[in-house]
């Protein structure tokens, strides 16, 4: 089963298919990637200018699954729709609220 999600030593990496300027900010569920992984397909209402629907993206996470704002950054793909974002915390305790995130959403886990 595929996850948009790694463990690394101090949280998770999680790949994100983001796309600004959507009529609603919403989690869309797992898009298939070219090189056979997955993302977590995510829409933004923000325009991708001066980082605002890469703000908006780490918000709307942040809410929906939780936890603080602070604990996600951003490490790859600033100005590209597929971003490489790392968790901090718990790798152990943060895949199993992910997991089961997903899976109460309809997503495979």
């Amino acid at each position: 089963m595929l996850r948009p999600f790694a463990a690394v030593s101090d949280g998770l990496r999680l790949r994100v298919r983001l796309t600004p300027k959507a009529r609603r900010s919403a989690i869309d569920g797992l898009a298939a990637e070219a090189d056979g992984s997955v993302a977590l397909k995510v829409a933004v209402t923000a325009v991708p200018e001066k980082g605002r629907a890469n703000e908006a993206l780490i918000e709307l996470l942040a809410k929906e699954w939780r936890i603080a704002r602070s604990r996600i950054t951003l490490e790859g793909g600033a100005t590209e729709r597929r971003k490489l974002l790392h968790l901090a915390g718990d790798p152990i305790a943060l895949e199993a609220q992910l997991t089961d995130w997903l899976a109460r959403h309809g997503a495979p886990a």
